[in-house]
């Protein structure tokens, strides 16, 4: 770690120094200066105060019915996505454009309702205490407003709830490098993300900083200190919160989304200068993710990244959610692990060849997205349709589903 400076405030040796202050006899002491005596704490002009809300009946609902997502939308029934299929709430009336309005506007408070009278539409976060956290959208279109909650569970989850391997919790033992989660929308990124923090949090020692928008899960210090910021109320983007972490004696920083070129490149240099990096990316393999990373930058400075990204990138876990057998959705992760012979192939433009290089190192706990496809299909977690319908390499998958004795007949159903 690197020393720490120190801020020294100069006086001038002309200023006055003060009297001390002595209470007249015929006062008592201020309060403050016993020790029987101590003023409540105030609320911090920050902190969010909950309220009810109209909304908070359909939120609660979609917690209780095990979904994922509620979308509310003027001139249409209330629907929860539940397994990754949306389920109209028939029960509920059709949301007219006045209460969709009313029920949006009640939640959001003031930066946000300026965010979306100006841009039309805004992202936020929403807690029912004791119920869920949400992460929200709130945008306009022909019929009205809309907005759509995913759910952030209020118990934070762990590499052991989500059955983690150990090759990825071993990337949270390092001191410095960049270790990216990648995958879809709505593919868990930062459920697995959040399992990281917690290992680390639990484990070792240290400054943790995550930078969110919004702050999704959240994290009680254990063994380190964990500060949370979120763009928009914290900082006025990942670049500028990412810069300022620099300053802040951070041993890791969680970077919500690399969503432009300069803040990846800033997360590639805290990687290199003694931190551990976590980020996200919109990549469906390993080998995409790094080519993504490269070819963000303008061609002159490609070879610099390339080189840089050899070094500092020490793990990828792309991953997609499946359909459970019996409920529920459980994450297929391919891993790639930075060893040397990745290292290499990056500095020499061939990413091409990761795929092989996964297929090869499978002892040390590298996985192509097929063989943990696979797995959960001969654990009897995930159908073999499922496996085969998020499967990038289908033809790949559907040998080796024939190979180990699955029935594809189901191949007649998406012909």
């Amino acid at each position: 770690m690197q020393g720490q400076h120190l801020s020294v405030i100069f006086v001038p040796a002309t200023a006055a120094v003060p009297e001390p202050f002595n209470p007249p006899p015929s006062q008592p002491a201020p309060a403050a200066l016993s020790p029987a005596v101590s003023a409540p704490p105030q609320e911090s002009k920050y902190a969010r105060v909950y309220k009810e809300a109209e909304i908070d009946k359909l939120l609660k609902l979609l917690v209780q019915r095990k979904g994922s997502d509620l979308h509310l939308s003027s001139g249409e029934k209330p629907i929860f996505r539940i397994d990754g299929d949306i389920k109209r709430m028939e029960e509920f009336p059709v949301t007219a454009p006045a209460d969709a309005e009313r029920m949006l506007y009640q939640i959001m408070e003031k930066r946000y309702r300026q965010d979306f009278e100006s841009d039309n539409d805004t992202d936020m976060a929403y807690e029912i205490p004791g119920v869920a956290r949400f992460r929200v959208n709130i945008f306009l279109d022909r019929k009205g407003m809309g907005g759509v909650f995913r759910v952030i569970p209020t118990k934070v989850v762990t590499v052991e709830d989500l059955n983690i391997s150990m090759a990825i919790q071993n990337l949270c033992n390092l001191n410095k490098g960049l270790v990216l989660v990648t995958g879809p929308t709505g593919s868990g990124k930062s459920t697995t993300l959040c399992a990281l923090v917690d290992l680390v949090n639990r484990t070792r020692s240290g400054h943790v900083i995550t930078l969110e928008d919004p702050i999704e899960f959240v994290h009680e210090n254990k063994k380190c200190l964990i500060n949370q910021r979120e763009v928009g109320p914290h900082t006025a983007s990942f670049k500028n919160a990412l810069r300022a972490a620099l300053r802040e004696d951070p041993n890791i920083v969680l970077v919500g989304e690399m969503r432009d070129l300069e803040t990846v490149s800033i997360a590639i240099e805290t990687a290199e200068t003694g931190h551990l990096v976590f980020g996200t990316l919109h990549t469906s393999t390993a080998a995409s993710t790094v080519d993504r990373v490269i070819e963000q930058f303008p061609a002159d400075r490609q070879e610099q990244i390339r080189i840089m990204l050899s070094e500092s990138l020490k793990g990828v876990v792309s991953q997609t959610l499946c359909k459970k057998i019996g409920g529920g959705r459980i994450a297929a992760m391919e891993i790639l692990l930075g060893i040397p012979a990745v290292s290499n192939l990056i500095r020499e433009s061939k990413t091409y060849q990761l795929p092989s290089i996964i297929q090869t190192n499978r002892k040390m706990g590298m996985v192509s997205l097929n063989e943990s496809l696979m797995e959960l299909v001969n654990l009897k977690k995930v159908e073999a349709k499922e496996a085969y319908m998020k499967a990038l390499d289908k033809p790949d998958i559907l040998n080796q589903l024939k190979r180990d004795g699955h029935s594809t007949a189901f191949m007649d159903e998406v012909k």
